[in-house]
């Protein structure tokens, strides 16, 4: 084997590489257990406020020392292989920007009415379309109206931009501009928000070309809390800097207070429980009642009780603490003469400065306001934020307030540098003069704060009284910092208000069952594997196994050093993957042992297989790949994070199974003795080799059995439809938990009425105590008060029905209880969307693998073939499910069962390649002109190989199908079947379908 030492030198570096990244994940887990533990009552429950506590105290703090780095707790989550929402629980929405209010706002709120029914036709489009807002309004507004769009926005608000006699199309330019710049400044206020927000791992990102914004918050434990914080309109504001000497006495106070504090606690622990004599002496107890005291401390209450308190402590450490005169509000700073603060030491500062105390020391003419983001020290390279106090006005409101600016927009001052600059209104222009005027006129120069969400984004100086208006912002910043802060700026003037047109909350119980049945699918598929592979080949079987565990070791190692996320679907496609990694071994061991009765020596005969399994090994693991990286693009959500972890398990398996094993092989064999390996036992010897069946002559009767399946399947779909989840019919779904069974059939009817005769399906969800109520109740309004309305009628329906009550707490299920433990919405707009992707995915994986199948095979018929076994596959599993709901097995047609549908295209084109390839082969030997003979002969010499595989890849998916759960039900099940019958379709359909193609006598 040439390239031997780069096989082993990669296999090295990247086994330590996982060792690395994983070894983050085992920390992570080992300090969010002594969280359990340290909130843990003596009654065994968990206080999660406490848990979060005490990870937020270990945040910023060093954690874990790996060959003498230090990595805080924060560094360790941020590199850590992370859990889906799925398998932890948590909150993921999908916000849409309201471009609505963003092209009123633009026109100045015109009255027009064809402006005004433009813009309702548009919403009626948009429900059935994926094409911008923007257009679909002026498609809108040119059926309805002749006139140009400049007499609608050139508007005092919009001069120097739009003017009377500009064409439609500059105006339009201007107007998709603004929509999409108001979903990049949501997107910066929400992410900002998000950062805010106290949870560890936030995801926020940009659905590119929709205007939407999708956020997960694992362990979210407050939805109304995540809705108000998203969907709250963005806060403006400019505050005057206070000047030092207004609060300066007041932050000497707060320290003399603080040191006092501190004082006292080292005097406590000493240990000297009482100290002095006669009417002076006091105990240590005394210092404890205030400290601990609920009541405002105050210093004198300090100063009386350390005076009393005559310590004798010898510790000159002790003493020299205790005569201390500097509390953290001063020793923690970074700057002289500035409040600045590492990050890691700013929740210190906040929880001394949230002191209702330390507040009453502070002048009621200012209040205090953090920086939005750190800067880098070039020095440290700590990251550091400021700490400013800004001036009170009259009520405690800002005197400037974002709606007064009329425009901003990222520009250069007079040295180049980028800048930005923004205009105000007349009301705006008036206020604006006489701050500029009063700061400016200061010695030192006065500053004002720009703020939003009472974060300071920029504190600029004045240079001077700005009469008219328009301001420029200059500073050290970048071009992309520059555009953000015009966009924050336009906040005001232009609101973007975001509506939630998607939504799922899996609560904490039901993360915890879905990753324990996560599990036991891995570890059982991965059992099962092992124990066939030793039973079928011996210690080849051995070999194939060490590059199993390989293979998955590297899958998690690569998810972690990427920094994704293990989901529900991406254990699937772990457990796929082992069964599908299995393939590649077998097709080099059957060519082996193909070899070896052919009396060929072992030692060539294993170098001959692994040179002739090649390039059906290439060709198969490249038409998946294809498929895998189509549902990575055009997919969504859950869907991403199975084609992701199927992309890496391909690579991983590839070069496990091709290189890993044979470098293994060939270290045994190196020895001399072949005796030490061996390919087959007594269950394989002979099995399935020299079968002679006419495959080609029972065509017709495997084209008749497959017409009659899918045409009953299409029948009954046309008839009774298939059961669609919400992703495709929108709506929304509710899982309910009881602690004793339930009739979902009862549920039903009465469910049914209380939502008005919406459509509403109830059904057992994974046990006789858990039912999923999916409705289409109020499907068109995506408010919130509709969501709670929706919620409020299914609580009070269940409640009616059962006698029980609802709870939130998990905790309380019990017989007088239920709760409501994961639920999803999915707005019309948005299920419209995830159909049409669906769509476009299957299209183009199979106009993809016809043109790979046309390329590696040079002829049409075979790449037609491929293709109708593929269309055949894919209208079997559908009608498999029209079927099954016939016989009451109602499984849901959602996303997952998109990306089953491309994983059976997949798995199919792999089988059907491997067969091609043979049937190449015996075609460029010309053993034969009869072309049946020849398809018979290759599928014959294939067929050990297509069921061995199928067999292990079938067990580990029925593993899957029977322990992976309810959520993953539809999944596996459209895979037993997709397996089986793309298996059948190989041999029966496929290769048929090329001697059908082309009838000319091969030569």
């Amino acid at each position: 084997m040439q390239n031997k030492g780069a096989v082993i030198a990669l296999t090295v570096i990247i086994t330590l590489l996982c060792i690395y990244y994983l070894s983050f994940t085992f920390v992570s887990r080992s300090i969010n257990q002594d969280a359990v533990n340290f909130a843990t009552d003596e009654n065994g429950v968990v206080n999660l406020s406490k848990k979060q506590a005490y990870l937020d105290s270990v945040w910023n703090l060093p954690v874990y020392n790996l060959f003498g780095v230090e990595y805080t707790y924060k560094e360790i989550k941020d590199t850590e292989l992370n859990l889906g929402l799925d398998l932890q629980g948590g909150m993921h929405v999908t916000l849409e920007v309201s471009p609505v209010d963003i092209i009123k706002g633009l026109s100045g709120n015109s009255e027009d009415p064809a402006f005004n029914q433009a813009i309702s036709d548009a919403r009626g489009k948009q429900k059935n379309s994926q094409a911008r807002f923007g257009d679909l309004f002026y498609e809108s507004y040119q059926d309805i109206s002749g006139r140009p769009l400049a007499d609608i926005f050139a508007t005092a608000a919009n001069r120097g931009r739009i003017s009377r006699g500009d064409a439609d199309d500059d105006v339009m330019a201007i107007i998709n501009q603004e929509i999409e710049d108001a979903v990049d400044r949501s997107f910066i206020i929400l992410r900002t928000r998000i950062d805010q927000f106290g949870t560890s791992q936030p995801n926020i990102q940009r659905l590119p070309g929709t205007g939407r914004i999708q956020i997960e918050i694992p362990g979210a434990e407050n939805p109304e809390r995540v809705r108000k914080l998203l969907q709250g309109v963005a806060k403006l504001e400019f505050w005057e800097v206070a000047e030092i000497t207004e609060y300066n006495s007041s932050l000497i106070a707060i320290n003399d207070l603080l040191v006092k504090e501190q004082q006292a606690q080292l005097v406590l622990e000493s240990g000297d429980d009482t100290v002095g004599t006669g009417e002076e002496e006091t105990s240590a107890g005394s210092l404890e009642d205030i400290l601990s005291s609920d009541t405002d401390t105050t210093e004198n209450d300090l100063s009386d009780a350390l005076d009393a308190q005559d310590t004798t402590a010898e510790d000159s450490e002790l003493d020299s603490l205790v005569n201390s005169q500097v509390s953290p509000l001063f020793s923690l700073t970074k700057a002289p003469g500035a409040l600045v603060y590492d990050v890691s030491d700013t929740a210190v500062i906040g929880k001394i400065l949230r002191r209702k105390d330390i507040q009453s020391l502070l002048p009621r003419t200012v209040k205090y306001l953090w920086e939005v983001k750190p800067t880098v020290s070039e020095q440290t390279g700590e990251e550091l934020l400021q700490l400013y106090f800004v001036r009170v006005g009259r009520g405690g409101n800002a005197q400037l307030t974002g709606e007064v600016i009329t425009d901003a927009r990222q520009d250069l001052d007079e040295f180049a540098r980028p800048a930005v600059s923004m205009q105000m209104n007349a009301l705006g222009t008036r206020v604006w003069g006489k701050m500029t005027r009063e700061a400016s006129s200061k010695n030192p120069r006065g500053r004002i704060a720009i703020v939003l969400d009472n974060l300071v984004y920029s504190a600029p100086f004045v240079n001077g009284e700005i009469p008219n208006g328009s301001s420029q912002i200059s500073g050290n910043f970048t071009i992309d910092e520059a555009k953000d802060l015009a966009n924050i700026l336009k906040a005001g003037s232009l609101p973007a208000p975001t509506r939630i047109v998607e939504e799922a909350i899996v609560g904490p119980t039901l993360g915890e069952i879905a990753r324990n049945q996560g599990i036991i699918s891995i570890i059982s598929g991965l059992v099962v594997v092992v124990l066939f592979m030793v039973a079928y080949y011996a210690k080849g079987g051995f070999v194939a196994n060490i590059a199993l565990v390989f293979n998955i070791f590297f899958i998690l190692g690569i998810l972690a050093q990427l920094n994704g996320a293990l989901t529900l679907p991406g254990i699937a496609g772990i457990v796929l993957t082992i069964g599908m990694s299995i393939d590649a071994n077998v097709l080099i061991f059957e060519r082996i042992r193909e070899e070896m009765r052919n009396g060929v020596k072992l030692r060539e005969a294993i170098s001959l297989g692994y040179k002739k399994a090649f390039s059906s090994i290439v060709d198969a693991n490249l038409t998946t790949l294809l498929t895998a990286f189509i549902l990575y693009v055009l997919g969504q959500g859950p869907i991403k994070g199975f084609a992701i972890t199927l992309i890496i398990g391909i690579f991983c398996s590839f070069f496990s199974a091709v290189y890993i094993t044979r470098v293994v092989v060939e270290w045994i064999t190196s020895k001399g003795d072949e005796s030490k390996v061996s390919f087959k036992t007594p269950l394989s010897s002979g099995l399935l080799s020299n079968l002679g069946i006419d495959f080609m002559g029972k065509r017709r009767i495997a084209y008749l059995f497959s017409a009659i399946v899918i045409s009953l399947g299409l029948v009954l779909t046309a008839i009774q439809g298939l059961n669609l989840g919400v992703d495709f019919k929108g709506g929304r779904s509710y899982i309910v938990n009881f602690q004793d069974p339930v009739q979902a059939t009862e549920m039903k009817l009465a469910l049914g009425n209380a939502f008005e005769n919406a459509g509403t399906e109830v059904k057992n969800f994974g046990g006789n105590n858990i039912i999923k109520v999916t409705t289409s109740y109020l499907i068109d309004d995506e408010s919130d008060t509709a969501d709670e309305t929706v919620k409020t009628t299914l609580i009070s329906g269940l409640e009616s029905i059962t006698g029980l009550k609802y709870t939130e707490s998990e905790s309380q299920l019990n017989d007088e209880h239920f709760i409501i433990s994961g639920s999803s919405k999915v707005g019309p707009t948005i299920a419209d969307d995830i159909e049409k992707s669906s769509y476009e995915a299957g299209i183009f994986a199979i106009i993809v693998i016809f043109l790979y199948i046309l390329v590696r095979f040079r002829k049409w018929q075979f790449s037609t073939g491929a293709i109708i076994a593929l269309v055949h596959d894919t209208a079997f599993v559908i009608s498999a499910f029209a079927i099954a709901g016939l016989l009451g097995l109602k499984y849901e047609v959602d996303q997952v069962f998109v990306a089953a549908l491309l994983t059976i295209i997949g798995y199919s084109i792999n089988d059907t390649v491997v067969v091609f390839d043979r049937i190449r082969e015996f075609l460029n030997l010309g053993t034969s002109t009869d072309r049946q003979q020849v398809f018979n002969t290759a599928i014959n010499g294939t067929l050990n190989r297509t069921l061995i595989t199928s067999a292990t890849t079938l067990i580990v998916v029925l593993i899957l199908f029977i322990f992976g759960g309810e959520v993953l039900r539809g999944f596996s099940f459209a895979l037993l079947i997709g397996i089986l019958v793309g298996t059948y379709s190989s041999v029966f359909i496929a290769s048929p379908a090329v001697v059908d193609l082309d009838k000319k006598k091969i030569e």
